[in-house]
C-alpha cells in the first residue's frame, strides 16, 4: 500500500467527551453539552467565533493524552478545562486529522495544524507543564460546513467524496 493511501484509510471512530467555551480570550472555559459551529467562524459563544477566517476556530485534544500529561506533570488527573481546548474528544488519533476534512456529528472540519501549548501551562500545571504538552497539544481547525456539536457525537475521518 502507498502511503497516500495509508493516510485516506481510517477505520476508526472517536466520541466527543467534552466540550468547553471560553467567552473571551483569558476567561475560564464553560462547560457546556452541545454548541453551535458557525462556518468560517467557530463555536458560538467562543471568543474566537467573533471574527471570520484563521486556523483557530476550533480547538481539538485527544483524551488519551490526559493520563500521560497527568504523569508527565505529577498530577493525580487533569481536568479538559485546565488545557484551554474546545473538544475532547476519544477512540481516534486526532494528529492524523490536521490536514484532513472530518466530521463531528453533522459539522465538518478541517484540520489547520497542531496546537502547541501556550505558556500558561507552566503556571496551570506546574513547572515542565508547558513542556509535557509539547507534542500532546491537541490540533486547530477550521468549521467548513456548520452545524450543531453535542456530547457523544461521532468523529470520523471523510473520505475525499464525502468532503
Amino acid at each position: 500500500m502507498l502511503v497516500y493511501e495509508l493516510l485516506a484509510t481510517m477505520p476508526q471512530q472517536g466520541k466527543v467527551e467534552w466540550i468547553g467555551l471560553r467567552p473571551a480570550k483569558r476567561a475560564e472555559l464553560d462547560v457546556v453539552e452541545r454548541v453551535e459551529a458557525l462556518e468560517n467562524r467557530g463555536l458560538v459563544g467562543d471568543h474566537r467565533s467573533q471574527r471570520e477566517g484563521g486556523k483557530r476556530q476550533v480547538t481539538l485534544f485527544q483524551a488519551e493524552h490526559l493520563p500521560l500529561l497527568a504523569t508527565l506533570t505529577g498530577h493525580e488527573m487533569i481536568l479538559p478545562e485546565w488545557l484551554r481546548r474546545n473538544i475532547v474528544v476519544s477512540g481516534i488519533n486526532l494528529f492524523a486529522l490536521r490536514d484532513r476534512r472530518f466530521s463531528i456529528g453533522d459539522v465538518i472540519l478541517e484540520g489547520a495544524g497542531t496546537c502547541p501549548p501556550c505558556s500558561r501551562m507552566e503556571k496551570t500545571l506546574g513547572p515542565g507543564g508547558f513542556n509535557a504538552m509539547r507534542g500532546h497539544g491537541g490540533i486547530n481547525a477550521r468549521v467548513v460546513s456548520g452545524g450543531e456539536i453535542c456530547l457523544a457525537d461521532t468523529v470520523h475521518l471523510l473520505q475525499e467524496t464525502e468532503a
